[in-house]
């Protein structure tokens, strides 16, 4: 029979198996452990053979120096075999599909500043004096592969103004169990997962059986593009304009103006902040304008070419003296550009913004349809220098009118109570469209006369304590049980509330949020004596809801009493003069804030399984 020959491995493999072997022959002669020096030997050639030299990139250098690599010999090759010329060497990683370089993890928002993002490419020295620290020192990609790029960011506070270090690394891995070679492309990359539904159900059931064996080849995975989305704005969504974002400046770390906060949509706002500006400068200073507030267009749906331009609607001008004066035609004062004049030895520069609200009109479809400023100018002196802004925001639905509250979430002093009744169980709240005629108290006018004011009232305003009251003049003619019905229903009013809202901004659909009304009656019986209503007292206890840097004020407890008295009958031809009062009492029953501690933290530091290999 003819002898087969095994296949010949290259000449640079034979050497390396030649070397592993014979380590292995003398380490078992010398009956020493063998497993942990082969391993490193064989480790140590393959890389020698391999032939891969580790680059380092930095900003500041335009070339790259190989890192010098100290090669072991190898033995020779026998002598009846004929050793091969060696094939070219490639590189069998596939080209990272991430660029770690234009990778920025911490970057949450676009087109503004993230604090301590130093990879934010929107971040400028200004934004980097305040940094503490680079939140994210390094960026990296998978870190078992045995060598990648990587990314460095560190701050130089040495300099003035602060700058930004980046350094792109080749970084080497010192394990020796790591990844040198990966045949499996697709892993460098996140892709689109195919949602089943009942047209591809069956075909992914087939593909779903495993991966290809085969190392060199490329595994391909059909994706489905994703579906078109209806193009429209959702909550929170950034409202594009034709250049960029709508603008919408906000304080940041400090109460200084940011001018990179964008406006987000159904997202009211209102903030104040400062400006600190040179007054000599104060023309160039583009966010100072009324042109940079009112020129840009929203576009109608993200993406879309319909823009939607913003209309000035109101110009207030403030002067130094703190008067308004409202311009007439907005039309032609729409570009009112910044005038720096001198009075004197003090320098004064008009049209500044002072105060900017923006109103949206929106589509139950998420467009945005419709766009009103409204701006206050003024002027502002040398002496002024740093002053105050005003920015809001706020959206309307279309074909709805906006309900005004009496507070967002707590209530505002001065503001009416929001109450209701509940006309049956397992319904909302029903409330009057005036939301000033919900809760109110009798009126008192200067005649006096009880029977003469009924049906007029005032409302019960938050942290507002009132005492209104008149006259009843009762004679014998009058029966004791209508009087009583009538005064009942004059303290009372027309449809007396069961219900108060907790907030200024309680939804009538949320009945179990809602404080009912505690009525009490109080009555002394006399014989031979009237029965009459005389006061009507309301008790509203409240309590600060929420941080303590900023406390809600909410309602707890309602309890309105109805005082009678009893009167003896007048007699004929007598007249009797009767107080009738109501009043309405806030109380505030809020608990005095207690410090809290955090649990002092525990220690659970546990070492890897394999922390002393291969020791034991």
């Amino acid at each position: 029979m003819p002898r087969t020959q095994p296949p010949r491995l290259p000449g640079s493999a034979r050497s390396l198996a030649a070397s592993c072997a014979g380590f292995r022959l003398v380490m078992e002669l010398r009956d020493l452990p063998p497993l942990l020096l082969l391993l490193v030997d064989c480790w140590a050639s393959m890389s020698a053979q391999a032939g891969d030299t580790p680059v380092v990139t930095t900003e500041a250098l335009s070339s790259t120096k190989p890192a010098p690599t100290t090669f072991r010999p190898a033995v020779s090759p026998r002598p009846h075999e004929t050793p091969r010329a060696p094939r070219p060497s490639s590189d069998p990683r596939p080209t990272p599909v991430t660029d770690v370089a234009a990778l920025c993890v911490c970057d949450l928002s676009p087109a503004l500043c993230d604090v301590n993002c130093c990879c934010d490419p929107d971040c400028s020295s200004v934004d980097f004096s305040v940094f503490s620290a680079c939140s994210i020192p390094v960026v990296m990609g998978d870190s078992q592969f045995c060598s990648q790029k990587a990314a460095i960011y560190s701050l130089n506070f040495t300099a003035d103004p602060p700058q930004r270090v980046f350094k792109l690394v080749n970084q080497i891995n010192p394990s020796i169990f790591c990844i040198h070679i990966t045949n499996y492309k697709p892993a460098l990359s996140f892709i689109n997962p195919e949602v089943p539904d009942e047209s591809n159900f069956d075909k992914l059931m087939k593909t779903s059986d495993g991966f290809s064996t085969n190392a060199e080849s490329d595994v391909s995975l059909t994706t489905k593009p994703d579906a078109p989305n209806t193009a429209k704005y959702e909550y929170g969504v950034h409202l594009q304009t034709s250049h960029s974002f709508l603008r919408f400046p906000s304080p940041l770390t400090s109460s200084l103006c940011t001018d990179n906060n964008p406006a987000a949509f159904l997202v009211n706002q209102a903030v104040k902040c400062t400006r600190r500006i040179n007054l000599e400068q104060c023309t160039e200073i583009e966010t100072l304008s009324l042109a940079y507030y009112s020129s840009p267009k929203i576009l109608r749906v993200p993406g879309s070419g319909t823009k939607v331009p913003i209309t000035v609607q109101s110009i207030i001008i403030q002067s130094l003296n703190k008067t308004l004066t409202r311009l007439e035609d907005t039309d032609t004062d729409v570009l009112r550009p910044l005038v720096l004049v001198e009075a004197g030895h003090d320098k004064i520069c008009t049209n500044i913004i002072l105060e900017v609200k923006y109103s949206l009109t929106y589509t139950n479809a998420g467009e945005i349809i419709k766009a009103d400023v409204f701006v206050l100018l003024g002027a502002v002196s040398s002496a002024m220098v740093p002053f105050q802004q005003k920015f809001e925001i706020y959206f309307i639905q279309q074909n709805t009118k906006p309900v005004p509250l009496s507070g967002n979430p707590g209530y505002v002093v001065g503001l009416p109570l929001a109450a209701g009744f509940q006309p049956q169980k397992g319904s909302g709240i029903m409330q009057t469209t005036n939301r000033y005629g919900q809760l109110t108290l009798l009126r008192s006018t200067a005649e006096q006369d009880c029977l003469a004011i009924a049906g007029i009232r005032t409302p019960v305003l938050f942290g507002y304590n009132m005492q209104s009251g008149c006259k009843l003049r009762l004679t014998k003619a009058i029966a004791c049980r209508l009087v009583a019905q009538k005064v009942e229903s004059l303290l009372k009013g027309q449809g007396f509330p069961d219900y108060v809202a907790p907030f200024g901004n309680s939804q009538a659909q949320d009945v179990l949020d809602w404080v009912p009304v505690h009525f009490i009656t109080q009555t002394s019986h006399m014989k031979d004596s009237c029965q009459l209503p005389v006061a009507l007292a309301i008790e509203v206890k409240w309590t600060k809801y929420g941080s303590l840097l900023n406390p809600q004020a909410k309602i707890v407890n309602v309890t309105a009493n109805l005082i009678s008295s009893s009167f003896p009958e007048t007699n004929s031809g007598n007249k009797r003069t009767i107080l009738i009062s109501t009043a309405v009492t806030f109380v505030d029953v809020s608990a005095p804030a207690e410090a809290g501690f955090r649990a002092r933290p525990t220690i659970n530091a546990r070492l890897p399984f394999n922390f002393f290999f291969p020791f034991v």
